[in-house]
Parts: structure tokens; C-alpha cells; sequence
């Protein structure tokens, strides 16, 4: 009989979802257990459930169980695979929705033919990779316009519970620039599932979109699955299939709770806040899978990251702060201007992006920056002067046009709308840009308007 047939039935724990089972010989290898491979669990002669192998320890083996340990007893036997955990990965899987064990879950046809990738594999050698400079346009004027999303840049989106965070995330996917759109959901509530599902389906992606999903009625192991299995399949269509891909995780916090609540079962001593004191390097693992790859595709991470009470000091966001390449703050319903941030705009602005774009984000921001301290003055009842009145109808156009998440426009019609607003609010003196892109683009109609005011002053 070969070793990897061998069934396991000396049980000596079950807490949480994880099983610690007796294993003789374990140090002579002659068991083939191996840390992250496949174990199946079997109760009364019947399948249970696969598990994941996640500690070694002399004669002990600790197994996290994807289905869950309710209903398992002391009595069942565990028996190893000899093999790491796989996701489907063939042209068969868009259009398909899978959970957290990666086994389809909407009733399409069977994919047991279909080959398979290990997942959680090592992060891209960095001489594979090439520098990010391509723009990943999202028809969302305060990403394309004040922090633009590059290829391969990773980038969370911090936000609370209550904000229409999976709704944006939802409109990004949708509306991307991108081959092929992966999505990750990790402990949703299952209107939240729907939701994804149907949006997908009524706006005509479900055909470029691939969908990993584990509810919050579902076992906390398999949530851990979600992130690995979305950038394993990523990673292979932008290498061997040369797409650009992008993944969309949601919520990073409810992946690392997970990570707290395994690591509670296997009796590892907590750091900050109850969280594991590897939380930084198994966050950066997944985020480091972002990459553009030479000669092939490229693989772009946005995640969302809830800040529980808002706090930014919280363990995930704030390790998530310094792994990824800037963040987009998402509170109130919109995205603020002053808390989001894209380290690699720079890559494509001015360069891919037209010439003014630059001038255009520095002289809105600037101007909407006044217009909030206009606001305040104007809301202690201090005396507003000519040019905040000016800078408060700005900033209502400002929210309006651009901040409010149902916004949907191009690039290119962005900064058009943006040099129409600054005409109707200011002189292009007072926008202090350069003189060129002013005789350029400058709205005809307030430059002859510009020109009739010169004149009669004059005269």
C-alpha cells in the first residue's frame, strides 16, 4: 500500500477549525506530510472535508479543515495527499464563481478536467519585472485625474463599515481598462455577494470577470483561500496569457481576523491587538504578487481595508500603509482628495497622459483646498472676501462634478470639464498656470468673455 494511503485515526485535539492528529514517524518523512499540503479528513468511512497542513511538530500534525469542525469527532481519520493546495485555471473558469475550497459554486458545468495551479507560490524574481508605466483607467475622474492607477501598482482602498466601499469596488470592476478582472470576497454578507454577482452579470463582464468568494456563513479557513487562490489564477493569465489583470479584494481586515482567529486555535502568542506577529509579512506576500512582467501581462491589486472606528492606526491599515503604494480614502460617500494618495502617478502623468494633466490636478486640489477653509470661515459667520466666494462655488462644483462616486467620465473628458469649471470660477490669471496650456485649452467662450471685461476696464 503506498505511504500516501495511509490513514491517520489518533486524534489528540479539535479547537476551532483546526485538528491536531498523531502522525508516528513523522521525522522520518515516511508520512509525506509536508507544511501547506492537502489532507483529507474522513468520518465513518465517508469524505469530510479537505484540510490544509499548517504545522509540523515531531509526531504532531496540525490540520485547519476547510468545511469546518462541527459534526467531527475524535473517531475520523485524516489521510494525507502528498500535494500543495490547486485552483482550476484554464480559459473555462471566467464567467464561473468559486468558493473558498476553489470548487465552483454556480452550478456550471464540472471543471475536474481542467488543470490546476499550486497557489501561494513564491513572490515574481524582481529581474522579471519591468517598471510600472501604463495607466489602468477607471472612468472615475478622482482616480484617473488625482491618483491615477498605474499597472501593477498595489493600492487599498481604507474605509468603515456603512460606506459604499463594495458598490465602488463593484463600478471599478465594471468599468476598468482591463483583459481580465479577478475577484476576491472574503467574509460577505450574502446581499453583498449577490450584489457583486448581479452587477457582473447585468453590466455584461461576467466573460472577462473570474469570482472567488467565501461568505460570512462560511468556514473561516476557506477565507484564507480567497486572496491566494485570485492571484494565482492572475499571475498565470498575465504571464502565459500575456492579460492585463486586475484583482479586487474585499476586506483585507476580514482576512487578517481570520489569520487572528487561526492563530488564537494554534496557541500562538498574540502581538498588537490580538493579531499574529507575522501579520506584515503575510500581508506584503500577497500584495508583493502586484507585478508587470517583462515581455508578458501585468497583475494591478486594489483591496479594500476597513479601519475599524475610523482608526488608522488599527493593525491592517496601518501595516497595509506600508506595504502598498498609496491608498484611496474612501469616507463620507466619497473619495478624499486629501487622504488618498498614488505614489506612482508620476509614471504616467504628463507621459501617457496629456500635457496639461499635471497643471490641471495641482490648480484643482490647490483650489479646493482654499475652499474648505472658506467653508470654515463661512460656517464660524467671519466675513468671506471676494475670492472665497469665489473658491466656495468652486468647491460645490468640485464635489459635484468630481468627488461624488456615481461621477462616470474618461480622461480626456475630465480635464476638459475640469478647465471649463476653473473658467466659470476664475480669471486665468488667478489659476497661476502655465501661459501655453492656458491659450490652449482655456474655454474659447470665457477667453473672448476674459477678453470684452480687459477691454472695457480699459476704456
Amino acid at each position: 500500500m503506498s505511504q500516501s494511503l495511509l490513514r491517520y485515526t489518533n486524534i489528540l485535539s479539535i479547537v476551532g477549525d483546526i485538528i491536531r492528529v498523531e502522525v508516528p514517524n513523522l521525522s522520518d518523512s515516511n508520512a509525506q506530510a509536508r507544511n501547506g499540503d492537502l489532507a483529507l479528513i474522513e468520518q465513518n468511512g465517508q469524505a469530510y472535508s479537505l484540510a490544509q497542513i499548517i504545522k509540523l511538530n515531531r509526531e504532531e500534525v496540525s490540520l485547519q479543515v476547510f468545511a469546518g469542525t462541527k459534526g467531527l469527532s475524535t473517531d475520523a481519520a485524516v489521510c494525507f495527499l502528498g500535494e500543495p493546495m490547486k485552483a482550476v485555471y484554464s480559459p473555462n473558469i471566467l464567467g464561473r464563481i468559486f468558493n473558498g475550497a476553489g470548487e465552483a459554486i454556480d452550478g456550471g458545468p464540472a471543471l475536474d478536467q481542467d488543470p490546476r495551479v499550486e497557489i501561494d507560490g513564491p513572490s515574481v524574481n524582481p529581474i522579471r519585472r519591468v517598471l510600472a508605466s501604463r495607466m489602468v483607467r477607471t472612468n472615475v475622474p478622482m482616480i484617473d485625474v488625482f491618483n491615477t492607477l498605474v499597472e501593477s501598482q498595489k493600492i487599498p482602498i481604507f474605509s468603515v463599515s456603512g460606506e459604499p466601499y463594495n458598490k465602488f469596488l463593484a463600478r471599478i470592476a465594471i468599468q476598468a481598462e482591463a483583459d481580465v478582472v479577478v475577484f476576491g470576497g472574503m467574509g460577505l454578507i450574502f446581499d453583498d455577494y449577490h450584489f457583486f454577482k448581479t452587477a457582473f452579470e447585468e453590466a455584461g463582464v461576467s466573460s472577462r470577470t473570474v469570482m472567488y468568494t467565501n461568505l460570512a456563513s462560511d468556514p473561516t479557513v476557506e477565507r484564507l483561500m480567497i486572496a491566494d487562490m485570485s492571484l494565482a489564477v492572475a499571475e498565470h493569465f498575465a504571464v502565459e496569457e500575456g492579460k492585463k489583470v486586475l484583482v479586487l479584494l474585499t476586506d483585507m481586515t476580514s482576512y487578517a481576523d481570520a489569520m487572528k482567529e487561526i492563530g488564537v486555535a494554534m496557541d500562538k502568542i498574540p502581538a498588537n491587538r490580538g493579531y499574529m506577529g507575522d501579520l506584515y509579512s503575510q500581508l506584503a506576500r500577497r500584495y508583493e504578487k502586484a507585478a508587470d512582467y517583462k515581455g508578458a501581462g501585468s497583475v494591478t491589486i486594489l483591496a479594500v481595508t476597513t479601519m475599524p472606528g475610523n482608526d488608522l492606526t488599527h493593525p491592517v491599515p496601518d501595516n497595509t500603509g506600508y506595504i502598498t503604494e498609496g491608498q484611496f480614502y474612501l469616507h463620507d460617500g466619497v473619495i478624499d482628495p486629501f487622504g488618498s494618495l498614488s505614489r506612482l502617478k508620476q509614471m504616467v502623468i504628463g507621459k501617457e497622459t496629456r500635457e496639461d494633466h499635471s497643471q490641471i490636478m495641482n490648480t484643482m486640489i490647490r483650489f479646493y483646498s482654499d475652499s474648505v477653509n472658506a467653508k470654515q470661515k463661512q460656517a464660524m459667520a467671519f466675513e468671506l472676501s471676494p475670492y472665497d466666494e469665489k473658491v466656495i462655488r468652486f468647491g460645490d462644483q468640485f464635489i459635484e462634478n468630481f468627488m461624488k462616486l456615481d461621477v462616470s467620465m474618461s480622461l480626456e473628458e475630465a480635464l476638459d470639464l475640469a478647465w471649463k469649471i476653473l473658467a466659470d470660477c476664475f480669471s486665468p490669471e488667478e489659476t497661476l498656470m502655465k501661459q501655453s496650456l492656458i491659450e490652449k485649452y482655456w474655454p474659447v467662450k470665457s477667453q473672448v468673455a476674459a477678453a470684452a471685461a480687459t477691454e472695457t476696464a480699459g476704456a
